[in-house]
């Protein structure tokens, strides 16, 4: 196998170079290993900033995107296609968002979610494939992530949403990211070498990491899924939740907790309706369609009763 191409394209990548900082890493105790690692990491939030216009160009486009019964779909393979998944999945329950409107696509599917499938990544055809799979549409938005910026899995899938009339996004730690060539906005937190030379789950994942929280925390405040800084839409599906969601009634309204559960079961254990009928004084239905009407803020909401 002669991978001369492959090798000059790593050389190309700052996210493959040797980091001068940790050239001596390894000779270190472990607490100078863990304070070099940590200098690095200092680095990744500082990255981020400079590209805040973009991500918050982005947030706008995935806004519309939902307005119009689009999707948020990310698109990744190994490290980076696994934080695309933690992202879409914590969605659903802090949300209490319907499946299927925040969707990863891992190269190797679910199981490469535990087993790294190294391979798919390679095959342009394949990201297309996925895409197929979830019938993508010309209302979705696509970002796909993509540390070094030339993976073949998620450039293939960025060229058939783009062909499709879909508004793409590309996420990458590399300025020179190929995967920016098939996008409509390029999010290029540009961090530098790892502390570790290639390993791209450090500070390139930490940086992807903290823009995907920033594309779908800030997408979804502005759908109107929190009340001041509550997570007001959250699904009470587990003990903590359904204790988290009594206590942000107990916080807003002041009741006392027989009370905000009471509350919670008229409302069918929804955090947002259950306050909306308390500071109003509503009853289930009325409080309903005063939502509606209000397209589920309940800022909004509250200023109408």
């Amino acid at each position: 196998m002669d991978n001369t191409n492959l090798i000059a394209a790593l050389d190309e990548l700052i996210s493959e170079e040797q980091n001068p900082d940790t050239l001596d890493i390894d000779l270190l105790p472990s607490i100078d290993i863990v304070r070099k690692i940590n200098e690095q990491d200092h680095k990744v939030s500082r990255a981020i900033e400079k590209i805040l216009p973009e991500i918050a160009k982005t947030v706008d486009v995935i806004v519309n995107a939902f307005k119009q019964s689009g999707r948020l779909i990310y698109i990744g393979a190994g490290t980076s296609g696994r934080l695309g998944v933690l992202d879409a999945v914590e969605c659903v329950p802090t949300f209490g968002i319907e499946d299927g409107m925040v969707v990863a696509v891992l190269a190797g599917g679910e199981s490469a979610m535990f087993k790294a499938k190294e391979g798919i990544e390679d095959q342009e055809e394949e990201g297309i494939k996925s895409l197929k799979a979830i019938n993508l549409q010309a209302r979705d938005v696509l970002v796909g992530i993509a540390a070094s910026g030339r993976t073949p899995y998620v450039i293939g899938g960025l060229k058939y949403a783009a062909n499709l009339g879909a508004a793409t996004i590309s996420l990458s730690c590399n300025p020179k990211a190929e995967i920016a060539e098939y996008s409509d906005i390029a999010l290029l937190p540009i961090v530098g070498p790892e502390p570790l030379t290639g390993s791209t789950r450090m500070k390139s994942g930490t940086a992807q990491k903290l823009v995907l929280n920033m594309l779908s925390t800030a997408s979804m405040i502005r759908m109107g899924k929190s009340y001041k800084n509550l997570m007001v839409d959250v699904k009470a599906t587990n003990e903590k939740l359904y204790a988290r969601g009594t206590r942000m009634v107990m916080q807003v309204t002041g009741v006392e907790r027989v009370v905000a559960e009471a509350t919670l079961s008229k409302a069918n254990m929804q955090v947002k309706l259950a306050i909306l009928m308390l500071l109003a004084n509503l009853d289930v239905q009325t409080a309903e369609k005063l939502l509606l009407k209000s397209d589920g803020f309940l800022r909004k909401a509250i200023n109408q009763s």
